[in-house]
């Protein structure tokens, strides 16, 4: 597939569109194409696909259908980690390409999907900025300045933070595992809600009470910045206990009173649930009387402090400590151009402070820091296990990727 990046600018397409443009003229069966049978392949396109996101789509999608799963979505990240400069030092780690290939794809599911479907449109990749940062590919050397989907620096502190928790390292997590995270910030009821199906509806990693990594990815992006849409549909879905599209009082009083009893065994006075919604009503201010909807919290700009005050106790405490009009400014932006999200200022955070761990630990081996730089070019996750295993088998072409369910025992892979 080496000319393909040749084949892919002749065809005005950006570089990395080189694997679709292969694998769509079937060269993953054969593993080469020839000429005619890419010109014709590419001049039906042409005729049928009357725009970037019709022929991705079309390129990758599988015969018969007019959308994207997450499975067709394999062949052409594992075509960036093959050949993105910002991903070389995976090269000789090919148990880590699907774990970074998951969490891209969660990530473009979470972002582009807004329809939850499972499914992704041509209309939803229209709607995205999906096809703009695939050709930022290109552009960008350094991998982690994309940070809607391929930033490396991203994955790592995900997979870290999953780590933690998956404590028996089969890559699924149980409601004790993920009590834990954030020593034990989130209620509860709000981590039995988790795992009711609210939100990891159609996974099949879901079963016998346990969730994957995949469904992971969604949670931590979700808990960590509440102002996105599909966060806020994350969590409205939660909080909706009977489905109805609406969260009534009742509803907001049964996550509230474990808040209460969590607070007073803190020895910090709760404030009387009547109290408590009537803050939370000034701050959405629902258009309808007794019951909040999707779309009064997605018009509110203080979705995360009205979550937060209902099943995220350490975020809850923060929000206190602030003053109203400090939140509303926030809210509001300043209007000085793009600021950082919450979830990449949480990430930048999280990654310097694992840096920081890393640094404090033992030293690298001689002449492997200066390889892995800058800062342990984001790959001390490879120390241990590569230090077991001096030999690897050659990846395979498209990646031995299964998107939920992995196999425990030595693949078993730790990040520190």
């Amino acid at each position: 597939m080496g000319d393909m990046g040749l084949v892919a600018k002749a065809c005005g397409c950006p570089l990395y569109w080189k694997g679709p443009l292969f694998y769509g003229a079937g060269g993953e069966r054969t593993g080469s194409v020839s000429v005619h049978k890419f010109v014709a392949m590419w001049r039906k396109i042409l005729q049928n696909c009357h725009d970037d996101a019709a022929r991705f789509v079309h390129l990758l999608m599988s015969p018969g259908c007019n959308y994207l799963v997450q499975d067709d979505f394999v062949p052409f990240l594992q075509d960036v980690v093959n050949t993105h400069p910002g991903l070389s030092f995976l090269k000789e780690a090919s148990e880590f390409h699907s774990r970074y290939i998951t969490t891209v794809i969660q990530r473009i599911f979470y972002t582009v999907n807004r329809s939850w479907s499972g499914r992704i449109t041509c209309a939803e990749l229209r709607r995205s900025s999906f096809l703009q940062n695939v050709a930022l590919l290109e552009e960008e050397a350094d991998i982690n300045q994309l940070t809607e989907f391929f930033s490396y620096e991203h994955f790592y502190v995900i997979y870290c933070k999953f780590w933690e928790l998956d404590t028996d390292h089969d890559l699924l997590i149980d409601a004790h595992d993920l009590a834990r995270h954030n020593d034990h910030a989130i209620s509860s009821k709000m981590i039995d809600r988790i795992f009711s199906g609210a939100v990891t509806r159609g996974r099949k990693a879901q079963k016998e009470g346990k969730i994957s990594y995949a469904d992971f990815v969604w949670f931590l992006i979700s808990e960590e910045d509440k102002k996105t849409p599909t966060s806020i549909e994350y969590w409205f879905r939660c909080m909706d206990l009977d489905g109805d599209g609406a969260l009534s009082m009742f509803e907001l009083e049964y996550f509230y009173e474990e808040q209460c009893r969590r607070l007073d065994s803190m020895a910090i006075e709760a404030l009387p649930f009547q109290d408590c919604l009537c803050q939370m009503l000034d701050l959405v201010k629902p258009r309808s009387e007794g019951r909040i909807t999707l779309q009064d919290l997605k018009r509110c700009k203080l979705a995360g402090v009205f979550f937060d005050t209902f099943f995220n106790i350490e975020k809850y405490l923060d929000h206190e400590q602030k003053e109203q009009i400090a939140l509303l400014r926030d809210g509001d932006g300043d209007g000085g151009g793009p600021e950082l999200s919450d979830w990449e200022k949480y990430a930048a955070e999280e990654y310097d402070i694992l840096v920081a761990e890393e640094t404090a630990g033992e030293p690298w081996e001689d002449g492997f820091e200066a390889e892995l730089s800058p800062v342990g070019q984001k790959l001390s996750a490879l120390r241990s296990p590569l230090a077991q295993r001096p030999f690897f088998e050659a990846p395979s072409p498209l990646g031995a990727v299964d998107l939920y369910e992995f196999a425990c025992g030595d693949e078993d892979l730790e990040p520190l």
